[in-house]
């Protein structure tokens, strides 16, 4: 994964989904926190810092925690100073789709689960090697899987 693949992405459509699933705004209501809702399901974003996975480092997998879609890998997270959680690189090429962000007088790369839609984060060509992409996620887009 590279910076070139992901504009290429957002801008010329993304890789097919491994599997999908779609729920009506009432049912994705039911099953997440309201914070949650906010942030996937509207395309929210937590405060810097306050989130819940910001400063962990334990060994796992990190998951949608709309559809539990595997997203990322504890060995691909890193401290970015940035107020969410980082990652370099999602766990595969087919589990998150890009589209093109201009909100707020900005340009940016929104983050999104391929399976189920979820608002997850952005993406900025700003990350440490081999990749230089830094996976800027919203803590309450995931839950950690830890290691058996």
């Amino acid at each position: 994964m590279n910076w070139n693949k992901i504009i290429h992405y957002a801008t010329k459509g993304n890789l097919p989904a491994p599997r999908r699933i779609e729920k009506t705004a009432e049912e994705w209501q039911a099953i997440l926190t309201a914070e949650q809702f906010r942030i996937m399901r509207q395309h929210g974003t937590e405060r810097a810092f306050t989130g819940e996975f910001c400063e962990r480092h334990e060994a796992g997998r990190y998951a949608c925690a709309c559809c539990q879609t595997i997203l990322f890998d504890s060995t691909q997270k890193y401290d970015s100073y940035s107020g969410w959680p980082s990652f370099t690189e999602p766990v595969a090429a087919d589990v998150l789709q890009y589209h093109k962000d201009t909100n707020y007088g900005m340009v940016r790369v929104e983050v999104l689960c391929n399976v189920c839609d979820a608002h997850l984060g952005h993406v900025f060509p700003d990350g440490p090697p081999p990749t230089a992409l830094r996976f800027c996620i919203n803590s309450a887009a995931l839950t950690l899987a830890n290691e058996a």
